[in-house]
């Protein structure tokens, strides 16, 4: 018979034949260290699953989601929302003309009209929209065409970032802004009136700052070197491909709303996530708290027509909408509060019927020999 011999380090990992500690021949045990941590000694809690508590969570959340659900819905139903299409694809159009004939090669804007008529009464502060479908901000060649140091005003403003290609440089000046974004700037005109019960046109003022993010307005856009003489600033470049005037021509009257800080640039330089989007264009404010601000009635909307989108099948819209606590309107969240809440409730009942029905546990079974 072979005798056997048991040696303490050859089970917790180290050889017989090892030496001690710095000798030759040391191999390292790879057995983890023996603390809680390391062998799963912590102590854990597993929560046991039984009628008594999976019940009970089903009708509490279906309590809880369906009110807040039907909360939301009703205050996004309770926001008044006007829209209207201009892209002028039909022939009875008023802008069927200025979409046919128009395109980014002409250098006189085209105009329209379009009459519609307030059903009801528009209170508190309104804003307009313009919308554009089947545009696809998202595209990620698309997003990545711009140079945010060039609109911060750094160094960049006369050797943009070859992210803008091919919108970086034209007749070998530098382009300021550059980029995909900035030469497809929106640059419709909008302008409302209202018509009263004398067929004379009102307009209705339109305001044209507040519409941009605080901290893209003060952060992340600036003009370079400051906002006194834009155009000594933007010497040695010249403006996008597509746009009329150079970027200190934007709002020349408003050195706070000039260049790079001009807020209707702004807002489009915020890129959408779909390519069914709304941007906000002018805010319509409460002056009177005993009129609305739009009374119900015939209105006009006159279009410089400069956007052209029937070449990718485009459309483009104007809306009119009030906002509440929650926002503009948007019926989706109620929605699926509720049908998270009712979804939780039915099972809650299904289960608590089938618990009721197959609960036959019997305390006093025979047991087997």
């Amino acid at each position: 018979m072979m005798a056997s011999s048991y040696n303490a380090k050859e089970e917790d990992g180290h050889p017989s034949g090892a030496s001690g500690h710095g000798g030759p021949g040391v191999v390292k045990s790879k057995k983890p260290d023996n603390t809680a941590f390391k062998q799963q000694r912590l102590p854990a809690w597993q929560p046991i699953l039984t009628a008594g508590t999976v019940l009970p969570a089903f009708f509490v959340i279906g309590l809880i989601f369906i009110p807040i659900g039907i909360g939301l819905y009703v205050t996004s139903n309770n926001i008044k929302e006007f829209e209207i299409d201009y892209t002028g694809v039909n022939m009875d159009s008023p802008c069927y003309t200025c979409a046919k004939n128009f395109s980014w090669n002409n250098t006189t804007p085209c105009t329209c009209s379009v009459d519609f008529t307030l059903k009801q009464p528009f209170e508190s502060n309104v804003f307009m929209y313009y919308g554009l479908s089947n545009f696809y901000q998202n595209h990620r060649r698309y997003v990545k065409s711009r140079d945010d140091s060039q609109l911060n005003g750094g160094r960049s403003l006369t050797d943009p970032s070859k992210e803008c290609e091919p919108y970086r440089k034209n007749d070998e000046l530098p382009i300021a802004p550059c980029g995909a974004i900035a030469n497809s700037l929106f640059n419709d005109t909008l302008e409302l009136f209202h018509i009263d019960s004398n067929g004379s046109r009102n307009a209705i003022p339109l305001v044209k700052k507040g519409i941009a993010w605080w901290t893209d307005k003060h952060v992340k856009f600036r003009n370079p070197g400051g906002n006194s003489n834009l155009t000594q600033a933007f010497l040695g470049t010249t403006k996008p491909v597509n746009w009329r005037k150079p970027v200190y021509e934007l709002d020349p009257s408003d050195p706070e709303n000039n260049g790079f800080i001009n807020e209707d640039f702004i807002v489009w330089m915020r890129t959408a996530a779909l390519p069914t989007f709304r941007k906000l264009y002018r805010i319509i404010q409460k002056k009177s708290s005993t009129t609305p601000t739009l009374p119900s009635g015939k209105y006009t909307l006159d279009i410089i027509y400069n956007y052209p989108v029937l070449s990718f099948d485009g459309r483009k819209r104007m809306i009119l909408s009030t906002i509440s606590w929650m926002g503009g309107k948007n019926p989706f969240l109620g929605i699926a509060y509720i049908t998270v809440g009712s979804i939780c409730f039915f099972l809650g009942v299904v289960l608590l019927i089938i618990h009721h029905k197959y609960d036959t546990r019997n305390n006093s079974a025979d047991i087997p020999n």
